[in-house]
């Protein structure tokens, strides 16, 4: 989510914000239940030069949060619809996104694939 001046994180597409991806309505965005509105910015978001273990420890605390978030999935979807290239969203790491976009990728490659040799198939057959 995106750094606010109150250090409360605001996803993209949130009133206020450039983009409009994310929201649910323009009178009840999805992100307004997040429960990381309350926490701070830095829980999510990684410091410059950050050590390795208090970066796990942040990410942990960070996914602690996501964990009791009635909108989870919603911020996960955002997080991998723009893709978010940073930060803890819907309780995954920037590292996690990619790898469950990676998956998608190749699911989505292998349904086309299966699609394609089914449908040469049916011509064949008929």
């Amino acid at each position: 989510m995106e750094p606010r001046p109150d250090g409360r994180r605001q996803p993209q597409g949130s009133p206020g914000s450039a983009g409009s991806a994310g929201s649910v309505g323009d009178d009840n965005p999805w992100h307004t239940g997040a429960a990381c509105r309350r926490d701070e910015v830095g829980l999510f978001f990684a410091p410059s030069k950050e050590p390795t273990a208090a970066r796990l420890s942040r990410e942990e605390q960070a996914k602690q949060v996501c964990a009791r978030c009635p909108v989870l999935l919603e911020c996960r979807e955002h997080a991998l619809a723009q893709p978010e290239p940073y930060g803890v969203w819907g309780g995954l790491t920037a590292a996690e996104r990619r790898v469950v976009l990676a998956r998608r990728r190749r699911r989505d490659t292998e349904l086309r694939e299966a699609a394609r040799v089914a449908a040469a198939g049916r011509r064949i057959a008929g």
